[in-house]
């Protein structure tokens, strides 16, 4: 049973996403919308994520969308690093901030600013390690930083119970053409 669910992916510049008008993004939240809801039918309590822009915050708006008909689902965000958001843009730190204040749990596991690349992977361990999950937004053929939370999760998988569940990018087309057949009808 999934009650703590991993959940990241590409960070929205990697998908050439640069505002929040771009019609990928709702594709994107139906996609994770359904996962959601299919888990929170087994038994899903917390979505967890480490704060970054793109996949990982559009989770986060989808569980506040769901939390009116699902009231006890709830959200960490764990980062790896204090003041992640420092270098961003006054509205992504804005929606960040949101974020962090609606969210049933916060913490930063180094609890300094960011020193070297090896905050990620203790990040990486450490979301693993805590989680029943992974549920990656991720396609093989368009690699990207997800590459090294989804190897961690894959090497973790094959020794234990834990799950990787990805959305790849036909599962977001087959969304997008359902969406785009729905206005047909």
């Amino acid at each position: 049973m999934i009650k703590l669910l991993l959940v990241s992916g590409y960070k929205a510049h990697e998908l050439g996403i640069f505002n929040e008008d771009h019609q990928g993004i709702p594709i994107i939240k139906k996609a994770l919308t359904d996962q959601l809801l299919a888990l929170l039918d087994q038994g899903l309590e917390w979505v967890i994520v480490s704060g970054q822009l793109g996949v990982e915050t559009w989770i986060i708006e989808c569980v506040w969308d769901l939390q009116e008909d699902y009231p006890n689902l709830q959200y960490a965000v764990i980062t790896p690093f204090l003041d992640q958001q420092s270098k961003w843009n006054e509205i992504k730190q804005e929606t960040y901030e949101q974020i962090l204040s609606l969210a049933d749990y916060s913490v930063s596991l180094t609890n300094k600013p960011y020193e070297a690349p090896w905050q990620f992977v203790e990040k990486n361990k450490f979301l693993l390690r805590n989680s029943d999950a992974l549920l990656l937004v991720y396609d093989e053929e368009n690699e990207g930083s997800p590459k090294f939370l989804k190897k961690m999760a894959v090497q973790l998988a094959e020794t234990t119970n834990y799950e990787v569940l990805s959305i790849t990018a036909d599962d977001l087309q087959l969304i997008a053409e359902d969406l785009q057949r729905e206005q047909w009808e």
